[in-house]
């Protein structure tokens, strides 16, 4: 596959990084040096930018190692399509003091750049697609060109979870606990869970982050669930004190990475957690692409969401920039469901913990 320019630095003197889908934000502490792009041969190094770090989170739909028994009961069988089917851009601050996140809709409208399948074959021209559908095409790489065009923010690291990585990663801390003011209930997951508190094994916790039938915010709420869902275990590995015990982590790590193409490696993730411990919910923030409404049928790429540009090019600048989301001082409350068009509002992560 050929790639249009560079893809990681060759040092980052910036503090931290996000470990996101078991719930490991991370960000504070500096590596003196991260090497290329593990399993991305041919990749020239670039040069560091006082800019943060920007990792790209994939979730995947792969389910094949999941057990016949583990699908029925968790309601995760049906044939994956290999496409990435939750994606958050996570900015980490130069300064390691704010981390942001950003959910994309798996059925945003894109527009995929030329690629190559195989190293000498045909370029496949640009063409339009729903987003998830990037990886499908070109795995890690692909998607990775895809979201940079799309929003001009260059990635710097990339991780991809499937639903096995997830589900053990979940059981391996204890399970998650989560809160919901109102019934969570989805006839396709079989999610079931009436208004307070409760605590979720891996294969539970799978089904609350996969379900997007519980309202008519679709995938807009669920995207806000995974967020609320992240920012509980962050809360789980702080106070189980697993960012600071390097056997621990370095277990989880390697559970959650798994032997297949990542953009860390364990030792990068323990190095960086066993500093995170400081870093409290309120200087985390999350929201989610504007969106404006469906991208025009003529595409024929199905019901497509249509970003809108100007609302989401001044949330991108504020990455490349380097700004927080959420100004200063202010105490914004999401808005729950989430409404699908319109202006989204970026809230602080102590808005989604559980009280």
């Amino acid at each position: 596959m050929t790639m249009k320019r560079n893809l990681l630095p060759r040092r980052l003197a910036i503090p931290g990084i996000v470990l996101a889908a078991t719930g490991a934000l991370l960000g504070s502490s500096a590596l003196p040096s991260l090497p290329g792009l593990p399993g991305l041969p041919g990749l020239a190094d670039r040069e560091p930018a006082p800019r943060g770090l920007n990792v790209l989170l994939m979730g995947t739909d792969e389910r094949n190692t999941l057990t016949a028994a583990q699908k029925k009961k968790f309601h995760a069988g049906g044939r994956p399509c290999g496409c990435s089917d939750v994606l958050m851009l996570v900015h980490v601050s130069a300064r390691g003091d704010r981390v942001s996140v950003i959910g994309m809709p798996r059925d945003s409208y894109a527009e995929i750049p030329p690629y190559r399948a195989k190293p000498g074959g045909k370029e496949r021209p640009p063409h339009p697609a729903k987003l998830n559908a990037a990886y499908q095409e070109g795995g890690p790489e692909l998607m990775i060109r895809t979201v940079e065009s799309m929003t001009e923010v260059d990635i710097d690291r990339f991780l991809q979870v499937d639903f096995r990585r997830f589900m053990n990663s979940v059981d391996k801390v204890g399970g998650v606990e989560v809160c919901t003011p109102r019934r969570l209930k989805d006839a396709a997951t079989r999610l079931d869970l009436k208004p307070g508190k409760h605590r979720l094994g891996g294969g539970q916790a799978l089904q609350y982050v996969r379900s997007r039938h519980v309202d008519g915010s679709a995938d807009l709420g669920r995207i806000q669930r995974q967020q609320r869902f992240l920012v509980q275990a962050w809360r789980e590995l702080k106070e189980r004190k697993l960012l600071t015990h390097p056997k621990r982590m370095t277990d989880l790590m390697e559970m959650l990475l798994g032997s297949g193409r990542q953009g860390f490696s364990p030792g990068e993730l323990v190095e960086l957690a066993a500093t995170l411990h400081r870093l409290p919910d309120s200087a985390t923030e999350f929201t989610t692409v504007p969106i404006a409404g469906f991208a025009p049928a003529k595409l024929g790429i199905g019901a497509a969401l249509a970003w809108d540009r100007k609302e989401t090019d001044a949330l991108f600048a504020k990455v490349r920039d380097d700004r927080p989301l959420v100004e200063r001082g202010a105490q914004p409350k999401p808005k729950d469901p989430p409404d699908i068009l319109g202006k989204t509002v970026p809230v602080r992560g102590s808005a989604y913990a559980c009280h």
